[in-house]
């Protein structure tokens, strides 16, 4: 059973323990189908599902023919990702002659959270340590497993099925993410996740589930079904707005550090709100100073193959060929093959500098270093 019908899923913990009243300002917005890429992320975790219980000798139905999305970078990823699970059984091994494999399994954490469950992609059970992998097919967001409160829910519920019948004492959490090539573990003792549910989860889930505590926007918002027009977030990003009344080099560098903190929240929230006034205006809503118009049209031929024969038969090719990009390389011959015949042929220019806050885990390059290549 999907952990999106729970009230506080864990996959949406993060925002409400952040934001406890978001959850019940967000019942009253209907669900809008999900995007595609949920829908391409859904049917990833299908196939990660089936290739590792393929790989462990478990009976499972191919979901391959009813894949809408299924490519050869989809395959390579569930792949990995079954060889990552395999490779984490052997290490449970070292310890326990027989740990426990448990796949999309549903783990129930309503001590700490009112009626919280979950679906936790896989959990390994062995004396000693408590594994917990999450597999994420998103490429646009980068998820790491230190304190990842999805993982720690999932980890509570697994803990309380298998506490009794292991002697646990650590919690070992894997973010794998493959179109990243990101392999995220955080390790946490039993006792300190156990303080941290007594301590943090349960208050916070317990106002979240009554529909109290203080509305606080972030980047957690991008997934809250009110972000559009709640007005918490409207006045944390208008306040900093009033900032442009100023010339950049007019602020004093406390205010354009602020700034650089909340400015992708803002150009989110900006979007966010003119997607919300958009779709109501098709629906019918007239805003007032505002109307709708027909947007930049694209041509298009209305028969292929009748141009093909008729610029063909005129003595002109009708067709283009260039080389594929490196992503369209990399899906057409899948990502082991693709690494096999043409690692040795790419190279990689450096990136154009770029701020990003001080938690961001790639190395600072010095100013001195850019002017040097400048010259």
């Amino acid at each position: 059973m999907p952990d999106s019908h729970a009230i506080l899923s864990a996959s949406a913990s993060h925002r409400w323990l952040m934001c406890p009243p978001s959850v019940r300002l967000s019942e009253q917005f209907p669900d809008d189908g999900g995007s595609e890429f949920a829908a391409e992320g859904t049917e990833a975790h299908e196939l990660c599902e089936y290739r590792l219980k393929s790989a462990m000798g478990i009976p499972a139905d191919d979901p391959v023919p009813h894949l809408q999305r299924y490519n050869e970078e989809m395959e390579d990823c569930a792949c990995g990702y079954a060889t990552h699970v395999l490779s984490l059984v052997e290490e449970a091994k070292q310890t326990c002659s027989d740990p426990k494999v448990l796949i999309e399994q549903r783990v129930d954490f309503s001590q700490w959270v009112p009626e919280g469950f979950g679906t936790a992609d896989c959990i390994i059970v062995s004396d000693g340590t408590l594994r917990i992998v999450d597999y994420k097919h998103g490429l646009g967001v980068l998820v790491e497993a230190e304190n990842n409160p999805q993982m720690k829910c999932y980890a509570l519920g697994a803990l309380e099925i298998f506490d009794v019948l292991y002697d646990i004492d650590t919690i070992s959490m894997t973010i794998y993410q493959p179109r990243r090539e990101n392999i995220s573990t955080w390790v946490i003792s039993r006792e300190e996740l156990l303080q941290w549910a007594e301590n943090t989860l349960k208050p916070i889930a317990a106002m979240a589930f009554a529909g109290e505590g203080e509305f606080c926007s972030g980047e957690w918002c991008g997934f809250c079904k009110a972000k559009h027009n709640c007005r918490a977030r409207a006045e944390a990003n208008l306040m900093l707005a009033k900032h442009d009344f100023k010339m950049p080099e007019l602020l004093e560098d406390f205010e354009i550090e602020l700034i650089l903190s909340k400015v992708d929240e803002l150009a989110s929230w900006a979007n966010d709100v003119k997607e919300y006034a958009l779709k109501q205006a098709v629906s019918g809503k007239e805003w007032h100073g505002w109307k709708l118009v027909e947007g930049r049209s694209v041509r298009k031929f209305t028969d292929d193959d009748k141009v093909i024969k008729t610029v063909s038969k005129a003595g002109f090719d009708p067709f283009e060929k260039k080389l594929l990009g490196i992503t369209a390389m990399q899906k057409l011959l899948g990502r082991a093959r693709f690494d096999e015949l043409l690692s040795g042929l790419i190279t990689k220019s450096k990136g154009k500098p770029t701020l990003v806050p001080d938690s961001d885990k790639r190395p600072e390059v010095s100013s001195a270093v850019l002017d040097f290549k400048d010259e």
